[in-house]
């Protein structure tokens, strides 16, 4: 059975005194240091020379400092800046800097599931994973409320990570949804999985194949459009409200009969293979040797598959529909 947490759970007390510094600025980093400030605590702010979020910081009222400065400062040194820069930027800029007793924290597990970064043994390493965008992790905590967080402890060295962990989740309004407790490995695979397999991968082939299939059979591309993803969000968000039945509940019943018996056309035991070699290829470590990589190379796949997603028709014809929408 999954253990979860609420607030009653945590105390922030195992935060008091500490110095709690967040690298990077970004979707995560802007909510981690806000909520955590609007909680009571000591945060900065750690951002590479000439950074363009520097003021932005500032101006919300954040201490802000170089990215080595701010390890240095910090007792919890809360890394989220880009998986691909990690490995770089904690062996010139944080590893000098940690001491015995001071926490080094995730918000991902790739970079110390695959090996690319090991802290040392006198150093506690935790992750505290909201499961939404940054931006909701801050638009719920001021509206009250919090997104679910994982949270997992990868090395104990004090024997207090794991209630400093569960703090910093209560400080950026985690607890107040609830916490799963999880571990680096299970956290890195299933999210490298689903996103390439279902959220971020599989769905937008799905919608580029529909839309295609309606469009060479001679359908105008705005009607593909509206029906392969813009009426996506609909269905997502039933999904997000009440699972599929909600799903299967809120349409029509001439669409839930036709997606029940339909669906398992599309995802077929080939695609379900399919998923199972991409799970196998992030559990032995190939897709990470793979994206590490690409980057090593400067991402000239990357550069390439982002101009080919840029270039196809549902797109372009997405860049013009939307102009209509006033409301986006």
């Amino acid at each position: 059975m999954t253990t979860m947490y609420y607030d009653h759970d945590a105390d922030l007390a195992a935060l008091k005194g500490l110095h709690l510094a967040v690298l990077g600025y970004g979707s995560q980093g802007h909510a981690h240091a806000l909520n955590l400030k609007d909680s009571g605590q000591q945060v900065c702010v750690g951002l590479r020379e000439g950074s363009s979020s520097r003021s932005q910081a500032e101006s919300e009222g954040l201490m802000v400092k170089t990215v080595a400065e701010a390890a240095a400062w910090g007792d919890i040194v809360m890394v989220l800046i880009p998986d691909q820069h990690q490995k770089k930027v904690y062996e010139a800029e944080i590893a000098p800097h940690l001491e015995a007793g001071n926490t080094l924290a995730f918000a991902h597990g790739f970079n110390i599931h695959y090996g690319q970064i090991t802290a040392p043994p006198e150093v506690d390493v935790i992750m505290i994973a909201p499961k939404g965008p940054g931006h909701l992790v801050r638009r719920t905590f001021e509206n009250g409320t919090g997104v679910p967080c994982l949270v997992a402890v990868h090395q104990d060295a004090t024997g207090q990570a794991k209630n400093k962990a569960l703090a910093w989740a209560k400080g950026i309004g985690g607890t107040r949804a609830g916490v799963i407790e999880t571990n680096f490995k299970d956290e890195t695979e299933t999210d490298l999985f689903g996103e390439q397999a279902v959220l971020c991968g599989g769905s937008a082939e799905l919608i580029k194949a529909g839309f295609e299939t309606l469009v060479d059979a001679g359908y105008p591309p705005e009607l593909a459009y509206f029906e392969c993803l813009h009426e996506m969000k609909l269905i997502v968000d039933l999904y997000y409200e009440g699972g599929l039945a909600r799903m299967n509940f809120s349409v029509s019943d001439t669409a839930e009969y036709g997606g029940l018996t339909r669906g398992k056309r599309i995802i077929t035991d080939e695609s379900r293979a399919a998923m199972k070699e991409i799970l196998k290829e992030v559990q032995n470590g190939d897709f990470a040797r793979e994206w590490i990589a690409e980057n090593e190379k400067g991402q000239p796949n990357m550069t390439r598959l982002r101009q080919a997603e840029k270039d196809h028709p549902v797109e372009k014809i997405g860049r013009r529909l939307r102009k209509m929408m006033s409301w986006l």
